[in-house]
């Protein structure tokens, strides 16, 4: 890249970031490192008036201090075409307000903008219904509410994962059997008695192995997965309930499913997407905000934001 970006990043409150861990502080670090202007967003700062999108940015340092990894600069409210790429790496819920904010990006698309991740495809990708487009590499699943065909779908398997539509972190997940004395209270409960749709899939014992983070970065896929294994007695293997993180070389299996997705999810604009598989089965495909750079890069050498920086320098050349 022959001359300096200026990237905005919309993030949670950078106050709130844990810089050990959080992959868009890897992203901010590596950028700066190379130069490049790094600005800061908060979604509740997006504006549209006038045909124009523009939000309050502040212009950050970073630093390798893990306790305090930015000095903040001056701050100006500027149009999103002001940057050479606005990365959106704001964390679910994807609620109304998530969604009000795709429409604004959308339209500083519209504008000239360059959004990353495509704030259209985001909205258009359900983390959990994407899977449902490549029936050939997922587990045995269904969607629906009704609790007949739910409770037919885990009489059928005898043993399923429960989980919402919007979940994340391993939230409200739930493994159930078909002498689960408690599956109809479970039902009733991730379904609101019937009124929302949920997921169900067939439990897979390879969990034990581990939930495997599978990352494609602007199409290109990150040759070591970082494999999230349960704490003993769990279920789940998300970070965020305890899992532990080792990272691994990519089975043939992994790279098929990510080497089949890549080019497909590019092409749509998402440049950084997390495929979540498991014993060779896609169980999800995230495209929020991707984690596991900073837990790959410490323990491969793989730097997951330098691929990153890569690729986004040159969707900006």
């Amino acid at each position: 890249m022959s001359r300096n970006l200026k990237l905005a990043f919309i993030v949670d409150p950078l106050h709130g970031l844990k810089a050990y861990k959080d992959s868009s502080i890897a992203m901010m670090r590596e950028a700066h490192s190379r130069g490049h202007a790094v600005f800061a967003i908060q979604r509740e700062a997006l504006t549209w008036r006038d045909g124009v999108v523009a939000a309050r940015a502040h212009a950050i340092r970073t630093r390798a201090d893990d306790r305090g990894w930015y000095d903040i600069g001056e701050d100006a409210v500027q149009p999103l075409t002001a940057f050479d790429a606005v990365v959106m790496r704001q964390d679910p819920p994807f609620d109304f307000e998530y969604i009000t904010a795709s429409w604004l990006l959308e339209r500083a698309v519209a504008g000239g903008a360059r959004v990353f991740n495509d704030p259209r495809a985001i909205r258009d990708h359900s983390e959990k219904l994407a899977i449902t487009e490549f029936p050939q590499f997922t587990a045995t699943t269904l969607v629906a509410r009704d609790a007949a065909d739910l409770n037919a779908f885990i009489d059928e398997l005898g043993d399923v994962i429960l989980k919402p539509l919007d979940g994340m972190g391993g939230s409200q997940i739930f493994r159930v059997t078909a002498s689960d004395p408690n599956r109809n209270v479970i039902l009733e409960t991730l379904t609101h008695e019937g009124r929302r749709t949920i997921m169900a899939q067939r439990y897979l014992p390879a969990i034990a192995d581990g939930d495997k983070r599978v990352l494609i970065i602007g199409g290109e896929v990150v040759p070591y997965a970082l494999a999230r294994i349960p704490k003993a007695g769990e279920t789940r293997g998300n970070l965020a309930a305890g899992g532990r993180g080792v990272a691994m070389p990519l089975t043939p299996a992994e790279r098929e499913i990510a080497e089949t997705l890549a080019p497909i999810l590019w092409a749509r604009g998402l440049m950084v997407v997390g495929l979540d598989v498991i014993g060779g089965q896609l169980t999800e495909i995230n495209v929020t905000s991707p984690t596991c750079f900073v837990e790959i890069a410490a323990q491969t050498g793989f730097s997951v934001a330098g691929l990153f920086v890569d690729r986004l320098e040159r969707a900006c050349a």
